[in-house]
């Protein structure tokens, strides 16, 4: 049987009791920890897939959203059972600050292609598109990578919905911005989105009209839905694609392509947009708003950046003063890395940092 376990926390502003909300019974084996009693609508609901070696990582990114976001967030974590006891223990450890709940799930895949989705690209990481399908009673949802690191509330990238127009159900950044060192452009053997394909690792989508929507494809003249559409796609494809789920994406967007609403580069900054010389002008004037390590950056030497600011976001201590705890030993190690190409643009990485935290010191005096 489902093991609801609910749990409020007291911090320096607010005590809010903790709600229990129902499962459907195919997803009973999910564990639930509540942390506010909110409308559902005010909540941002983020998810992420966490298999292997990711458990830091993925802990990592969940506190940088904590860190800086405003409104109430949603945590749907997709890992292996033997992971599940592990964020329990480390989540429970958290100052949430009253404002973030979450729920553990378990990987699971269609009975009759398990096998096939799993070994697709690297493990478990199919299982984000199936989301839509998962969590029935959720209207919208961002899903990152875990791999990805916050330096701006989460409720900026979450406000994108608003902007979506009538037949836009997810929004997306570009793979790349130079088409010169562009990936689908040069190498893919299968349709994509764009000229240079759209990046998986960050995507907000409205599950709704996901649901709702019955997709053109290339397979049939019958348009299909999600649900309908997942399995052909694997089947056609399965021999032309490099990168997994993304690539059906991409595949499923070229055919739809007044279904997307693509976000600038800063909003997914990768090690591409740097290594070879800055190319995400969006980044330069404004700052990177989510990083996205990728290729295993945060956890070699290649990359000294990228490391950087993930050591620097993995050691801050919840409550420490947030410039001389995070920002201004951050900076010192980012100066040290001017010898990589990534690095001599190092102020890229802190300027929107900088501005974030100087808007949560200005929210935080206001609410005095």
């Amino acid at each position: 049987r489902c093991q609801n376990l609910s749990v409020s926390f007291w911090n320096s502003y607010w005590m809010l009791p903790s709600d229990v909300c129902g499962m459907n019974c195919f997803w009973e084996a999910a564990f639930r920890y509540d942390y506010t009693k909110t409308h559902p609508s005010e909540k941002m609901h983020l998810a992420v897939v966490a298999c292997g070696e990711r458990l830091e990582e993925t802990v990592t990114m969940l506190r940088s959203a904590i860190i800086f976001s405003i409104k109430p967030l949603h945590f749907h974590i997709f890992a292996e059972d033997q992971l599940h006891e592990s964020f329990k223990d480390i989540l429970d450890e958290f100052p949430y600050e009253g404002k973030v709940n979450y729920t553990l799930y378990p990987i699971t895949f269609p009975s009759e292609s398990a096998a096939e989705w799993k070994k697709l690209f690297k493990p478990c990481a199919s299982q984000r598109l199936f989301l839509p399908l998962i969590l029935k009673n959720v209207d919208s949802l961002l899903y990152v990578d875990t791999d990805i690191l916050f330096l701006r509330p989460v409720d900026d990238i979450w406000s994108f919905l608003r902007k979506f127009n009538s037949t836009q159900i997810a929004a997306m950044a570009p793979e790349h911005e130079e088409p010169r060192i562009g990936w689908y452009n040069r190498f893919a053997r299968h349709p994509y989105y764009g000229v240079t394909g759209i990046n998986s690792g960050v995507m907000l989508m409205n599950m709704t009209r996901i649901r709702r929507k019955y997709f053109k494809n290339d397979m049939t003249p019958v348009r299909l839905q999600w649900g309908e559409i997942l399995m052909p796609l694997l089947k056609k494809y399965k021999l032309n694609i490099t990168w997994g789920d993304q690539d059906l994406l991409n595949i499923m967007f070229f055919h739809n392509p007044e279904s997307l609403y693509v976000f600038p580069c800063q909003w997914n900054y990768r090690p591409d947009h740097c290594i070879y010389g800055s190319n995400c002008k969006a980044a330069e004037e404004e700052g990177i708003f989510i990083l996205h390590g990728n290729r295993g950056v945060y956890h070699d030497d290649k990359q000294p950046t990228f490391r950087a600011v993930y050591e620097a976001i993995k050691n801050y201590s919840f409550g420490d003063d947030l410039v001389h705890s995070l920002l201004q030993p951050l900076e010192q190690e980012l100066q040290k890395t001017t010898h990589t190409y990534c690095g001599r643009v190092y102020k890229v990485f802190i300027k929107q940092l900088t501005q974030s935290i100087r808007d949560l010191y200005a929210r935080r005096s206001k609410g005095r």
